[in-house]
C-alpha cells in the first residue's frame, strides 16, 4: 500500500487543464455550474452547526482550510462570505492560477502547494472541505487520515464525491464526457468513485461522526444543480470530528 495520497496521472491530467479554472465555456464549465449549490449548501450548513449571526459575512471567523483547492474556485466564495481562507493543492499550476485570480479579487487567502501528507500548518482548522477530492486522490484511507489531523475537534468535514454505481459510469462518464463533452475525456476513473457506505466507515475509522449525507442531481430543464434525495451519482456528506 502507498504511503501517500498523490496520483501522478492525477497530478498530469490537471496540470494539463487549469489555465481554464475561471473560464466558465471552458474544461471545468460543469463545475462553473455546480458551484452555485455547493456553496448554498456549506453556508446553511454551517451557520446552523456553529450558530452565525452576521448576515452581511455568514462565515465570519470560521477558519476553512479547502484541500485540492484547484484555481481556487470555491475558496474564493468562501471568504467573500467571511471565512478566514486557506487552500491546498498538489498541483502548482492551480496554485500560480489560484494565486494570480486572487490579487483582481481583493480577498486575503493563503494558497499552498503542498498534497495533505506535506501540509504542515500551525493551527487547527473549524472547517474543512474535501469537494470532488477523494476520487482523484491514490489512497482515500491516508487522504482522510491526514485531512482529519488538520480538524479541531468539533470541526466539520464536508467531502462531495461520486458513488460507484452503474448509473454513475453511465452518467459521469459515458454521458458527461463522451457524449454530452462536458469534461475531457479521461478526468474520472470510475474505480476510484467510493460509495457512501464505504465513505462514512473510513471516516469513522478516523474520529468523524457522519451528521448528514445527500444527493446533489442535475436538472436539465431547469440547467442548475440541487439537493436531492438521490445520492447514485453525486453526493455530499457532513462530518463533525469527535
Amino acid at each position: 500500500m502507498k504511503n501517500n495520497t498523490l496520483d501522478k496521472k492525477e497530478i498530469e491530467k490537471f496540470s494539463k487543464i487549469a489555465e481554464d479554472w475561471w473560464n466558465p465555456t471552458g474544461k471545468f464549465k460543469p463545475l462553473h455550474k455546480f458551484n452555485p449549490i455547493r456553496i448554498k449548501y456549506i453556508k446553511d450548513n454551517l451557520i446552523k452547526d456553529f450558530n452565525l449571526k452576521n448576515k452581511k459575512k455568514p462565515l465570519d471567523g470560521l477558519n476553512i482550510l479547502d484541500i485540492g483547492c484547484g484555481g481556487g474556485l470555491l475558496s474564493e466564495p468562501m471568504a467573500r462570505l467571511g471565512a478566514n481562507v486557506t487552500g491546498i493543492d498538489p498541483v502548482r499550476r492551480n496554485i500560480e492560477i489560484a494565486k494570480h485570480h486572487l490579487k483582481k479579487s481583493n480577498l486575503h487567502i493563503k494558497y499552498y502547494n503542498f498534497s495533505p501528507e506535506k501540509f504542515k500548518p500551525n493551527k487547527k482548522y473549524d472547517v474543512i472541505l474535501n469537494m470532488e477530492i477523494v476520487e482523484h486522490v491514490e489512497n482515500v484511507d491516508i487522504f482522510i487520515n491526514q485531512s482529519t489531523k488538520f480538524l479541531k475537534k468539533s470541526g466539520i468535514m464536508f467531502i462531495a464525491t461520486l458513488n460507484k454505481t452503474l448509473k454513475s459510469y453511465l452518467f459521469a462518464i459515458i454521458g458527461a464526457e463522451y457524449i454530452l463533452k462536458w469534461l475531457p475525456i479521461g478526468t474520472h476513473d470510475w474505480n476510484k468513485f467510493i460509495n457512501p457506505t464505504e465513505l462514512i466507515a473510513i471516516c469513522k475509522k478516523n474520529s468523524l461522526n457522519l451528521k448528514g449525507v445527500d444527493g446533489i442531481s442535475f436538472n436539465p430543464i431547469l440547467d442548475r444543480w440541487n439537493v436531492s434525495i438521490d445520492k447514485s451519482v453525486n453526493y455530499i456528506a457532513k462530518f463533525k470530528k469527535y
